[in-house]
């Protein structure tokens, strides 16, 4: 059967779409960037424990006090883990893709409700929805809308949707037909029936639906975070590119503590709205207060008017004491004096050790200069097209001509090369020294069960995943043969490490420089058909037009030049000085090299 060109065909749909509606996509991305900045703003102001005792007293009036002890507790340990503004950022996405995703599908429950026709309609297209996975809407979010927060909104409300509109349509069909004929027999109109009768009495199945969007949405703040959406997801992300089960398991339970309280506050507030969750609520609280009078304490509950006081004493108080924060004009004022004068600028890398480096390099350069430095740890092909679209400033680990061709053949009408940096470099495949009889990848054909069949790789975005997979096992007859494993550099670290230390042969990808042939004795296989290509140049890229809005900055990039041995020094240093200090390192590192900061960057 020949093969039905359906992806060809949903490319080119895509190209169209971008090419006639780009002003759409613009503007769409425009307002969801106001409201979750908006959002933001709002959840970042107070101080987060002023913050955490205002979501407690939520919760208590809610809940009961136990609830609200509960709640300020997990809020004050993801404080003390240093991710709260993590967590806000999260909340506010997830706040923002629930508030659009029930505008839409509140009122689509609603008419499928009443029409038939409309559900049935609806229902395939819902199943399509929430079936396809999740990552896939990542794509086109990406296309239309670059790399940040945007494609993550949109991919989470795509992904959200079905349950609610599925749960407004259940609850009101699930309204007792007779009542909504009692009310049509007294005269009430269509509009009349559905605002008094059919939506008070359908609400907590809504707020059922309600709950289920919010539920969603935080399962997809991850995926977010590999198109730079920041947040818990961001730090999700950072853990598992770069192995650290440390900031994992801190991220996770975040995440953790954000999904218990949205999800206990929005079904307690779904029995508040209902007039029979009220009811069977204070039966259940007089039960317990009945059977455990000690009990009765913790189940209290304050009156509305009473939590609404509080809140407002809390935010008074935060007024009145400078709680509120006020970091961004604290950090213009300080910045003033230098060059930079507070201006904004992204960096996109991809988390290999060069690019970890150089990364973490000008981040410290460009804030010792003035400049608000923002970095964002993506995949190659996101990085790129955050690159092309405008959203990420410039990047510093492109490798030219060979490894990212695909990237820069494709996007390079919306780039600048702002010069080599270092070079050259190889891509070679490596093992470690007591395997023997193994010195070429020539040597590897028939030997697959001495590797167990599998060489180990990194990210698949990578460039030089797709040089292996596509030229160089075919070139040594090594296909079917091995299987290369997709990963990520410190995956692929962490086993040739483990394997390292058992005397086991492996094979993984590396590239030179690289800090693994100074912690290991390892061997580079040759390569005699050089199959792997020329070194490649370690490239600047910048978006288009970024060095003739900031010539300062595009000078220093382009005269900017590491020897192989400040650069391995600099990628050791960040090894010795562990996982998320790496601007700690490069200060260290600028320490122990006086007179290179300025340089590279000078004043």
């Amino acid at each position: 059967m020949p093969r039905l060109p359906l992806g060809e065909w949903v490319d080119s749909s895509v190209d169209w779409l971008q090419a006639q509606f780009s002003w759409l996509f613009d503007a769409v991305s425009t307002g969801v960037t106001g409201l979750y900045d908006g959002i933001d703003t709002v959840l970042s102001a107070p101080q987060p424990l002023l913050f955490a005792g205002i979501l407690a007293v939520v919760a208590w009036w809610l809940r009961g006090l136990a609830a609200g002890v509960m709640a300020f507790a997990g809020f004050a340990l993801v404080d003390a883990v240093q991710l709260w503004d993590e967590a806000m950022a999260t909340l506010s996405l997830v706040l923002v893709a629930t508030l659009v995703t029930l505008v839409i599908a509140v009122p689509l429950g609603i008419w499928a409700a009443r029409s038939k026709t409309v559900s049935a309609v609806l229902r395939p297209v819902l199943d399509f929805m929430q079936t396809m996975p999740a990552m896939v809407y990542l794509i086109p979010g990406i296309i239309f809308f670059g790399v940040g927060v945007v494609p993550g909104i949109i991919a989470t409300i795509v992904f959200a949707l079905p349950p609610g509109v599925r749960m407004t349509e259940l609850g009101i069909r699930q309204v007792d037909g007779e009542l909504v004929e009692a009310a049509e027999a007294f005269g009430t109109t269509p509009r009349n029936t559905l605002l008094r009768v059919q939506l008070p009495l359908a609400l907590p199945t809504i707020m059922a639906g309600v709950n289920q969007v919010i539920m969603l949405g935080l399962s997809m703040v991850v995926i977010a975070g590999m198109v730079g959406g920041g947040g818990l997801g961001g730090a999700v992300y950072r853990a598992i590119g770069n192995v650290d089960i440390g900031l994992g398991f801190e991220a996770g339970v975040s995440i953790v503590v954000l999904a218990m309280y949205l999800d206990r506050m929005t079904g307690a507030l779904g029995r508040q709205v209902s007039p029979l969750g009220r009811r069977a609520a204070a039966k259940a609280r007089a039960a317990l207060s009945a059977k455990r009078p000690g009990a009765k304490l913790w189940a209290h509950r304050p009156q509305p008017v009473t939590a609404l006081v509080g809140v407002v004493v809390l935010a008074l108080v935060a007024g009145g004491s400078g709680l509120l924060g006020s970091g961004g004009a604290g950090s213009a004022t300080a910045s003033g004096a230098k060059g930079g004068n507070g201006k904004k600028i992204s960096i996109g890398y991809i988390p290999w050790d060069e690019g970890i480096a150089s990364t973490y390099l000008w981040k410290e350069l460009l804030e010792r200069r003035g400049y608000e430095v923002d970095t964002k740890q993506l995949e190659a092909g996101a990085l790129y097209t955050g690159l092309a679209g405008g959203q990420l400033d410039f990047q510093t680990d492109a490798w030219l001509p060979v490894t990212h061709a695909q990237y820069w053949e494709k996007y390079r009408n919306k780039l600048e090369d702002l010069g080599s940096w270092y070079g050259p470099t190889s891509l070679e495949l490596s093992v470690p020294s007591y395997v023997k009889g193994v010195d070429s990848l020539a040597d590897l054909k028939g030997k697959a069960g001495q590797f167990k069949g599998r060489i180990v790789g990194i990210e698949p975005s990578a460039g030089m995943m797709g040089i292996l997979k596509d030229k160089v096992l075919k070139e040594y007859g090594l296909e079917g043969e091995y299987e290369v494993v997709d990963g990520s550099t410190p995956g692929m670290l962490a086993e040739l490490k483990r394997a390292y230390e058992r005397k086991e042969p492996v094979v993984v990808t590396l590239w030179s420089p690289h800090w693994a042939y100074a912690a290991h004795d390892l061997k580079k296989l040759d390569d005699p058909k050089g199959s792997w290509g020329k070194g490649d140049g370690v490239h600047t890229l910048a978006r288009k037009g970024f060095a003739g809005e900031n010539p300062e900055v595009g000078t220093w990039l382009k005269n900017f030049e590491l020897t192989e041995k400040q650069l391995t020094d600099l990628e050791a240093v960040i090894q010795k000085t562990g996982k998320g200090k790496e601007q700690q390192a490069v200060r260290t590192w600028l320490d122990s090299n006086p007179g290179l900061a300025d340089k590279l960057a000078p004043q």
